[in-house]
């Protein structure tokens, strides 16, 4: 048996951003009004690589009213993966929460994904991520939502780290030419025993891309980063199992009957395949490095977000 400790979780917060001046108000605010029981927030690291907006002064203006805020400006964009390792190398406690500027929180996602760690066992813990865009706005719209809901009903039975993570400070970088941190981060935490716990009641709201171009742009790059991890790290994350995938799809659909879903999903299938093609192209035929991404923009602005989706209570 694992012992329990009861005192006081602290722990660093890092947040990467890039242009993220439409959200990172909202996603601030979100994070500042955390609600939290035996989980103490130490610092919040805020790493700004290279924006060319307004996001700089956004977060100076939230550090100089709140001290718990720290602004690191990096004038170069050298990629996300370079500055995960800055804000390990920064942190001062031993275990991180690590998010992106485009997301929003909900209240006692922290609490949730830091309290796991009153077991000595657990070295990483991930959240739910639930897209604001609207299922029945279109292809993309429901594509969004099977996409995350596939994720959700895979990690219940073998987690899949996304969007929002937290881990013990046992290691001192990921691979700098990551495009899928989270993955990364995966294998470092299991092969050092600990295990890596899926975290459903921690939940982060995104948005998923709204058009063809930002679909196929974003999941090459994340299929691209998944293979870089299975050959170079010997590590396959659980959603690269066709498998298990399939079976969750079926369960969905029974359970969303709807005609046009049905419609889309072959649709949604077919793309996600060429993308996963160009992904597999990128990494295995040209050897190209995904450390630095062009912004999926789509993605980026969370302004018009309705907090409490359907998909929020499914099991």
């Amino acid at each position: 048996m694992y012992k329990r400790n009861k005192k006081i979780i602290s722990c660093s917060i890092g947040v990467c951003v890039y242009n993220e001046e439409k959200n990172i108000k909202r996603f601030i605010d979100s994070l500042l009004k955390q609600k939290l029981k035996n989980v103490k927030i130490k610092e919040i690291i805020v790493i700004v690589s290279g924006s060319t907006d307004k996001t700089l002064s956004i977060v100076k203006k939230f550090s100089k009213s709140n001290k718990l805020i720290k602004t690191i400006y990096k004038k170069k964009r050298e990629g996300k993966a370079a500055a995960v390792n800055m804000f390990i190398e920064k942190a001062s406690k031993e275990i991180l929460v690590l998010m992106g500027g485009d997301i929003i929180l909900v209240p006692d996602t922290v609490q949730e994904l830091v309290g796991k760690f009153s077991n000595n066992e657990v070295g990483m813990t991930g959240v739910r991520p639930i897209p604001i865009n609207d299922i029945d706005s279109g292809l993309f719209g429901y594509a969004a939502h099977l996409l995350w809901e596939l994720h959700h009903r895979v990690s219940l039975q073998d987690p899949k780290m996304g969007e929002v993570v937290a881990f013990r400070k046992i290691f001192r970088k990921i691979p700098t030419i990551s495009s899928v941190d989270e993955a990364n981060i995966e294998p470092l935490i299991r092969g050092q025993g600990y295990k890596i716990v899926y975290v459903p009641e921690a939940k982060a709201y995104n948005k998923g891309p709204t058009n063809i171009r930002d679909f196929i742009k974003q999941r090459r790059r994340i299929f691209s980063g998944h293979l870089a991890v299975k050959y170079e790290q010997s590590y396959q994350v659980a959603t690269m199992n066709i498998l298990p995938i399939f079976k969750v799809l079926l369960s969905f659909l029974k359970e969303n009957p709807k005609p046009k879903f049905i419609l889309y999903t072959p649709l949604v299938i077919l793309i996600e395949m060429y993308s996963r093609f160009l992904g597999w192209w990128d990494y295995k035929a040209v050897n190209f490095s995904y450390s630095t991404w062009e912004t999926i923009k789509s993605t980026k602005d969370l302004s018009q977000a309705k907090l409490g989706a359907p998909d929020e209570k499914r099991s």
